[in-house]
């Protein structure tokens, strides 16, 4: 039995007094000490990993006013603070021990724009992306760009001082900064922006904290201004932490001391909200993409395309390609970046024209290619093709690729991951392609992997050298090659971080400034947070401060995941390969990826905090000398036992006692899960988080109780063919008010579905569908079932007993374009008993499933069912319980069967009703099969009509998910995030979607009855 994981960090016992005192101080917003949500704060998009002792939310600039006021009374001067972003930093910025600030939760409103001066006003926890999507029917952009875009925050961009494609025209984000209001550690507000030299002088003769940050900055600034302008690099990437360059214009006429607290990484104040200036969106973009027969030859080759004036020119190298390559992303850019004949691609150059004047880009665009055929033409330059993008679409498509690099990486095999330490070094664009060689002769003298991309117009690439963190030896190698690297680096002229910050990367500052320079940094750093409480060790320390500093071979993931044996990492591989990506925090609500993660805002609800909670879960299993695995075995699931009842409800009433298990913080954040799917395709990495949670499951009420709604929800599939005998009366029970009530009150479940009535039998009586049995199709021969066009209807629990009139209709399709639908005998699929863990049992229920589909694939007639998530868990679930050998059979959905089956389909006239029809898609298809909606709309072009897809994320249904009471609310709240608006906005009866839960969701929240794309189909069929 699953033992009692009671190792929980404490908190220190002045921050528990100091997060009691705020929240009696009139705090808005959320706070936590939590064990489980400090773990899903414990890590960002680096290796580390680093506990933090409590999480706060502010509501508001109040808010964090508070927060530091508080923070100031004597009794608390112990605790430390760092705010956060959206924690994709990739060097460990905001990961610390003390108090973390968490912006992004509520902070995430734009609060004013003025398009006529090009400026728009924020507060630090809103994403790149929610911005240009708010500007974008203003025509302007915010213009910095980084592949983190759809979660990473403004907040967090201006910390780091973020850029990414295009810097060399848009700059960074520093470039776009106007001003920012920020709290510093005493609680005073603190708004910078440009001024003249004469107000800053002003200011610095004042007698405040104000006054002294003015005179501190303004001295060092003055006084080393001309070894600033010597010792700092002339590069385009010229991040430093406290940008001393900078803080002067050029002419000497300004001062923003806005420019210190870019880059700072949370070091000097707490950055709340931001007035940036905005860029007009450019009228004409075009993209070539350049193939290369080798990755240094797209690297020596990009000056040239710099010199045709382009925007920008990012490289990426044929590891990366070929991890696009397996990548659900491909078969959206795979027309765009297509094979060359004979020649095999290692590089890939995306070089961007934009602006207003079409005729002058596409000279430009001309220009280029003409060049590109003479180089082609001599084999010079390693040029083997390319390709012109010309549409927005296309463009966004091949971004979109690009930008997914970084966590393709993470999904490298084996248990060596390309990992970032140092990663965005950044030399003179003329160096680039002799400091990359010098580089990898680095890296291969170490026999290692590695995956590059980067910005070669900058002279900045991401190198991500393969390494093992759980190898103590290979952890020791990171840290001697990123000595290594400093040296190269330096060499080169250039910085160790040109784009992602320092981080734990803090104690190589010093050679990198010089020693007065770097004095500097650390007299700023006094003059703001003189106690060193602010993300200490990041950057530098205070002047009169020994603290030390954070170290490149400081504790990681990897330090922990050690622990857990191999065998154990193996099996849940799923949870230990998350590298922290956070591509599961992007905040569309329009995507499928994580719907419990958006309607709740939390880390905690996300694929990554399931990931970590999971981690640690088996880590503290480990610690304990229990192997899950062993442990499954002894988990009886087939029998229940006296004994087994006793210990599971003595245990379950101690919890309910408030006796601390760890394993109940993890059970919580899996029962958030709705088991859609989108992580395990959605994710680079592919982490499947309904896999782990079934597994998890199946332990856990190893220990404790199972609620009465898993048993019904695992046993519908056996219930539901014997209601279905009778469907009125049990119908006319489940329609009484008194049925509800108890079945919310003591089973858990609410809005119980009504049974099909007539019944699917009753509907298919007489029908071709039931003229024949299985028993006869067997005793045919090939030829004759060949020529009688059978096609097997394979059901499902859900259509067949509670929406029976779709799978009638299916029959009634089939037979209309000429074939003959049998009718298969029902046999349980088993997702709903995986789902809830019933882990034995659902193998049970695969393998009698399997063996009665292979017996019928046998028959060589195609078998075909009507829910997406039913039909593929015939080729996942299945997967993880059956030997291939058991899987001989495939099951198709419909859109798979009618473009596999078109060129013996009958010619369809165009329908009189030019109306189109709209498709919402579910959310499990479109993930796993991401040509679906191509394939649906390619049919009703077939049959005469137009589909137009609609872009939703998950309708909050998820089979039973919305039915069960814990998760009522954030059911109906996924619902309202995406499908609400364009549902109602559109003619319901012309609404289509192939899910019967999102069938059911709409049925609940708008009272009509949405139709599967092939009931549509049937009205097109004379």
């Amino acid at each position: 039995m699953i033992p009692r994981l009671t190792q929980s960090p404490q908190v220190s016992p002045e921050t528990g007094r100091y997060i009691i005192a705020l929240n009696e101080s009139g705090f808005t917003g959320d706070t936590t000490t939590r064990y489980g949500e400090r773990l899903t704060l414990a890590t960002d998009n680096s290796i580390y990993q680093l506990l933090p002792q409590a999480i706060v939310f502010p509501r508001s600039v109040a808010d964090v006013i508070l927060i530091m006021r508080i923070a100031s009374g004597d009794e608390f001067r112990s605790v430390q603070f760092t705010p956060r972003g959206g924690g994709t930093g990739t060097n460990g910025q905001s990961l610390n021990s003390g108090v973390v600030i968490d912006l992004s939760r509520y902070m995430n409103r734009i609060l004013e724009i003025n398009p006529e001066q090009g400026w728009v006003r924020v507060e630090a926890g809103v994403i790149k992306d929610q911005l240009n999507a708010y500007l974008k029917p203003y025509g302007y952009f915010f213009a910095p760009e980084l592949s983190t875009s759809n979660r990473a925050t403004l907040g967090g961009m201006i910390n780091t001082d973020a850029s990414g494609q295009g810097s060399l025209v848009y700059g960074k984000t520093s470039n776009h900064v106007l001003g920012l209001r920020s709290v510093l550690i005493n609680g005073e507000l603190l708004d910078t922006q440009p001024v003249p030299v004469s107000v800053a002088r002003a200011y610095a003769q004042e007698d405040s904290v104000t006054g002294q940050l003015y005179r501190t900055t303004l001295d060092s600034c003055e006084t080393n201004r001309q070894l600033i302008l010597d010792n700092f690099p002339k590069l385009n990437r010229f991040l430093t932490g406290y940008d001393l360059r900078h803080v002067f214009s050029d002419d000497l006429q300004t001062f923003d001391l806005t420019r210190i607290l870019t880059g700072s990484e949370g070091t000097l104040a707490v950055i709340a909200e931001a007035k940036l200036n905005i860029t007009p969106l450019p009228v004409v973009r075009r993209l070539v993409n350049v193939k290369y027969d080798a990755f240094d030859s797209a690297l020596r080759n990009a000056p040239f395309m710099v010199a045709a004036q382009a925007l920008s020119v990012e490289t990426v190298d044929s590891k990366v390609l070929n991890l696009a390559r397996e990548d659900i992303i491909w078969h959206s850019v795979s027309e765009l970046v297509t094979d060359v004949a004979d020649k095999i691609m290692l590089g890939l150059n995306i070089v961007e024209f934009c602006g207003d004047d079409q005729a002058l880009i596409d000279g430009q665009v001309t220009a280029l290619c003409a060049r590109l055929d003479g180089l082609m033409a001599n084999n010079e330059a390693g040029v083997i093709g390319y390709q012109v993008c010309q549409d927005l679409t296309g463009i966004e498509r091949i971004y979109a690729m690009r930008k997914k690099a970084v966590g393709l990486l993470g999904n490298s095999k084996g248990a060596a991951k390309p990992i970032p330490f140092a990663e965005d070094t950044c030399v003179p664009p003329e160096h680039l392609a002799d400091y990359i060689t010098e580089f990898r002769a680095l890296l291969d003298s170490h026999h290692l992997e590695y995956g590059m991309f980067g910005h070669v117009d900058a002279g900045v690439l991401h190198v991500r050298p393969a390494l093992d963190m759980c190898s103590p030896e290979q952890e020791v190698l990171m840290k001697q090659i990123s000595d290594e690297i400093v040296g190269l680096t330096a060499k080169y002229g250039g910085l160790l971080w040109g784009e992602h910050g320092r981080g734990f990367r803090a104690q190589y500052g010093g050679a990198f400034f010089g020693d007065t320079l770097y004095r500097e940094l650390r007299r700023i750093k006094g003059a703001f947070d003189p106690e060193n409480r602010l993300n200490p060790g990041k950057i530098c320390t205070p002047s009169d401060s020994d603290a030390p500093l954070v170290q490149v071979d400081a504790v990681k993931r990897g330090t922990y995941d050690r622990t857990i044996p191999i065998n154990v990492r193996n099996a849940f591989a799923g949870a230990i390969n998350c590298n922290g990506n956070g591509l599961c925090f992007n905040f569309d609500v329009k995507s499928p990826m994580c719907p419990s993660m958006k309607i709740t805002q939390s880390r905690f609800h996300s694929p990554k905090g399931r990931a970590a909670l999971v981690r640690e879960w088996l880590r503290l299993l480990a610690e304990q000398g229990t192997d899950p695995a062993l442990l499954a075995e002894s988990v009886p699931q087939s029998r229940v036992s006296l004994r087994g009842l006793i210990g599971k409800t003595r245990h379950t009433w101690r919890a309910s006692r408030g006796e601390y298990d760890f394993s109940h913080e993890v059970k919580e954040s899996m029962s958030g899960c709705l088991a859609c799917k989108a992580c395990s395709t959605q994710c680079p990495i592919k982490i499947d988080v309904p896999e782990f949670r079934a597994r998890f499951l199946a332990l856990y009420h190893g220990r404790y109780l199972r609620p009465l709604r898993d048993h019904l929800v695992a046993n519908v599939e056996s219930g539901a063919p014997l209601m279905a005998k009778a469907p009125r009366v049990f119908n006319f029970f489940l329609k009484q008010a008194w049925v509800q009530t108890l079945s919310e009150k003591t089973v858990g479940m609410t809005d119980l579905p009504l049974l099909s009535a007539p019944s699917l039998k009753q509907q298919l009586a007489g029908s071709k569908a039931t003229s024949v049995t299985l028993e006869a199709l067997e005793s045919m021969s090939e030829s004759e079932r060949q020529a009688g066009r059978y096609i097997f209807i394979v059901q499902d629990p859900f259509t067949s007993y509670f929406d029976a009139k779709v799978v009638a209709d299916f029959a009634a399709l089939t037979e209309k374009l000429g074939f003959h639908p049998v009718l298969l005998p029902f046999s349980p699929n088993g997702k709903a008993q995986h789902i809830k863990g019933f882990l034995a049992r659902f193998a049970r229920t695969a393998a009698r499933t399997a063996d009665f589909l292979n017996r019928v694939a046998r028959l060589g007639c195609p078998m075909v069912g009507v829910d997406p998530a039913l039909v593929l868990c015939y080729r996942d679930e299945y997967k993880t319980v059956l030997s291939p050998e058991k899987q001989l059979f495939r099951v198709m959905l419909v859109h798979e069967w009618l473009t596999e089956y078109a060129d013996q389909l009958p010619e369809i006239a165009a329908s009189t009703d030019n109306r189109p029809w709209y498709l919402f898609s579910h959310c499990t298809e479109s993930t796993a099969l991401p040509d679906s909606v191509n394939s649906w709309q390619a049919i009703f072009s077939r049959f005469g009509a137009s589909l137009k897809p609609v872009s939703v994320g998950c309708c909050g249904m998820a089979g039973t998910y919305g039915h069960e009471m814990p998760n009522l609310e954030r059911s109906k709240g996924i619902y309202q995030l995406s499908w609400a608006q364009p549902y109602q906005t559109l003619v319901s009866e012309r609404c289509l979607t192939t899910g019967y839960s999102c069938r059911s969701q709409v049925k609940r929240m708008e009272g009509k009855v949405m139709l599967h794309p092939l009931q549509a189909l049937l009205t097109l069929v004379p």
